[in-house]
């Protein structure tokens, strides 16, 4: 059974040391009897997905999309008909291409909530090697 230090999991669920520290005094996270404290894989698993569920039940949008990305702004570049739109959601940063005319109505600037929603007829799945 894979198991994740807190670090690691926090990371892995784009979160702090110390929110997953809570979860686990609250018992949202079971942890091994190793030192230090590993969490198993299939409750991490569990925990981001309810964290997914959370997210999408706290919009109130409707879409086919099952990928969503809730994160911030961090960059708007704008350059004739087309901009780039850079979101960090935990530790993942989506990029997206649209019109400057799209960017414009979404008044999307550095520092806005964002949802980027993606829907693939292809994904890469990697594992690190090792």
């Amino acid at each position: 059974m894979q198991t994740y230090r807190i670090a690691r999991a926090a990371q892995l669920l784009g979160v702090s040391d110390d929110t997953v520290r809570r979860w686990i005094d609250q018992g949202l996270l079971p942890v091994t009897e190793a030192t230090p404290a590993e969490i198993p894989g299939d409750a991490l698993a569990a925990r981001a997905v309810e964290l997914a569920e959370e997210a999408r039940n706290a919009g109130d949008v409707l879409s086919s999309a099952r990928n969503r990305f809730v994160g911030i702004v961090t960059r708007v570049q704008v350059e004739g008909l087309m901009a780039q739109v850079d979101i960090q959601s935990g530790p993942h940063r989506v990029v997206s291409l649209m019109s400057s005319e799209a960017a414009r109505d979404l008044r999307l600037e550095v520092g806005s909530l964002a949802t980027a929603s993606v829907k693939a007829t292809q994904v890469v799945v990697e594992i690190p090697n090792g």
